[in-house]
């Protein structure tokens, strides 16, 4: 199912209303709006209609002036409104986005599940009573918002992204403006909308959680402006490195969530039933297109050949197609831009000494499908094999030592996840620990991909190391000052200082 959208946009930076045509092109000699074909009437349940606003603007507001569990109640009432709208959004993300029809709705309803998550956090936010050492004396941390919150999300969760940061966000006391991707506009609006009528039914203004439509240099001015607290930055690591430098340049914060070249290392007493549909799952869902996605597959020597085996049998059952049909596992690529890297990927692969075991074509059908693809023999440091490339290609390495194992995870510039398999305990310590994984996600016995809410999600190195969702990842949201009280008479110094 091919799909592709004109957009016309007009931008200001100082968020006047402007508008944003979104039409539907059936073919180069015959153009009609989406909206009023009876296929896609569902799209006005999400209060879409031909002309869809491309800024949501208003007056500033709710810098704190909440208290934190109020706050969590609005959030909770934003989980609510998305639970209701879960279908028919998840719709629109398989629409815009590629990804099956499954995998849309599981993104939505990871912001609901983020909501709640954010209705407990905001009963708990906090810091400690520290002791002091001078008498008379109490010493205290207070977290207060940061204020604005730039979110600058990615087209392969145009949903799940915005939720984590904004949900945490919001039970934090700031207000958000958020940039989704320029391919993805029609979720950006539809999303606002719900989260806009949440606070406007409590008399709040909008704005609070605004948006904006655009490309690069909506995501400049964000990252220059000072009255951007925070800017969270969701993308390549090549344009978060250009994020970070224009944010550090006038001394603001950063949250980056950027590439990752992820790994599982398979052990030769791995449960191989456990094995398999993992690297599947890693590598194939989402067509290859999440950030977690499985890229290298490093097999021990004595299992390598019957691995490659069963993982190239189970990806010709891969059930390839249109991604609103139920029974299909993988839809398109995003982008025509995104084949042509996959075919370059590949023929590099080649060059570089790979085998091409499964896959390797541009499928034949309208859209831009590829074959999930298998390629072996490359050499563990080949310059391909350490580059991240955003479609679905594995490489399989060859080890023989844990040792090895571990370094060729670790040897890539990038950060985010990576997963063993393997039955023996101390192993599974040993990659937990200093000399193991270097990665913000480290797994045992699972895909790299898939992770829970309630953990910090983010990784270091070229991946950013920003953190988001779970854990304490809402620190990121606020800022910090340490606070000493005198209830004495007295004024004693520190370290026992006198000054008489």
């Amino acid at each position: 199912m091919q799909r592709c959208f004109t957009l016309t946009i007009v931008r200001h930076w100082a968020l006047r209303k402007k508008l944003l045509t979104i039409s539907y092109q059936q073919s180069a000699a015959m153009s009609t709006l989406l909206i009023n074909q009876p296929k896609y009437a569902w799209l006005k349940e999400l209060g879409l209609s031909e002309d869809n606003d491309g800024v949501y603007n208003g007056n500033w507001g709710g810098k704190g002036e909440i208290p934190a569990p109020k706050r969590g109640e609005i959030v909770r009432q934003i989980g609510d409104a998305l639970r209701k709208k879960i279908k028919v959004l998840g719709s629109l993300v398989s629409l815009e986005m590629g990804k099956i029809y499954v995998e849309g709705v599981g993104e939505v309803q990871e912001y609901v599940d983020v909501c709640d998550y954010a209705v407990g956090l905001s009963r708990m936010i906090g810091g400690p009573v520290l002791p002091s050492e001078r008498p008379g004396h109490a010493l205290i941390e207070m977290w207060n918002p940061v204020g604005l919150v730039g979110i600058i999300t990615a087209f392969n969760f145009p949903v799940a992204v915005y939720g984590w940061n904004n949900a945490i966000a919001l039970i934090c006391g700031n207000v958000c403006l958020w940039k989704g991707a320029p391919t993805t506009p029609l979720t950006s609006v539809a999303v606002t909308k719900i989260v806009a009528e949440v606070l406007e039914q409590n008399n709040l203004p909008g704005a609070i959680c605004s948006m904006t439509c655009g490309g690069a240099d909506i995501g400049t001015a964000m990252s220059k402006d000072e009255r951007v607290d925070l800017v969270s930055f969701t993308g390549s690591t090549q344009v978060g490195k250009m994020v970070a430098m224009m944010v550090q340049e006038r001394f603001g914060r950063n949250l980056l969530e950027l590439g990752g070249n992820n790994a599982i290392i398979v052990f030769e007493d791995a449960d191989l039933n456990l094995v398999v549909p993992s690297a599947v799952f890693a590598s194939v869902g989402t067509a290859g297109q999440r950030c977690t996605t499985t890229r290298r597959l490093m097999l021990h020597g004595s299992i390598h050949d019957v691995v490659v085996e069963r993982v190239a049998k189970a990806y010709k059952q891969v059930r390839i197609g249109d991604p609103w049909d139920p029974s299909t596992m993988y839809g398109p690529l995003h982008t025509k831009q995104a084949v042509d890297q996959y075919l370059a990927a590949i023929e590099q692969a080649k060059q570089q000494g790979g085998t091409v075991v499964c896959g390797g074509k541009v499928m034949e059908r309208p859209g831009n499908y590829v074959e999930p693809t298998i390629i072996t023999g490359l050499a563990h440091d080949a310059p391909i094999v350490h580059t991240e490339t955003f479609v679905p290609i594995l490489y399989v390495l060859k080890f023989q030592t844990e040792e090895e194992a571990f370094a060729w995870n670790n040897e890539v510039k990038q950060g985010l996840s990576s997963s063993i398999f393997t039955k023996d305990m101390g192993r599974v310590f040993r990659w937990l620990g200093p000399k193991g994984s270097d990665c913000g996600i480290v797994n045992v016995n699972i895909p790299t991909s898939g992770a829970e809410i309630g953990g910090a999600f983010g990784g270091e190195k070229h991946t950013g190391g920003g953190r988001e969702s779970g854990s304490d990842s809402w620190k990121q949201y606020m800022r910090r000052s340490t606070c000493t009280i005198n209830y004495s008479k007295d004024l004693p110094l520190a370290q026992g200082i006198k000054f008489e």
